[in-house]
């Protein structure tokens, strides 16, 4: 399942540490992150729940960039 989430973020190298942490939290196959847009885009695993997994996405971004947001549903 890949969906897509509307994000704050002040920098083109911050979405890169965003990207980087999101791709390091379970259920997350693949994530990417676009300044330009202010988007991010997530691959979930098979079965995972994304109302579960993007609050971990948020947790793991917000200890490289605090001041990240993410619309969550």
């Amino acid at each position: 399942m890949k969906k897509t989430y509307q994000i704050e973020v002040d920098c083109a190298a911050c979405a890169q540490k965003m990207e980087d942490a999101a791709n390091t939290v379970a259920g997350v196959i693949e994530a990417t992150v676009s300044f330009m847009t202010q988007k991010m885009k997530v691959v979930f695993e098979e079965g995972a729940d994304p109302a579960k997994v993007m609050p971990e996405v948020l947790k793991a971004c917000k200890v490289v960039e605090d001041d990240c947001d993410i619309e969550l549903e």
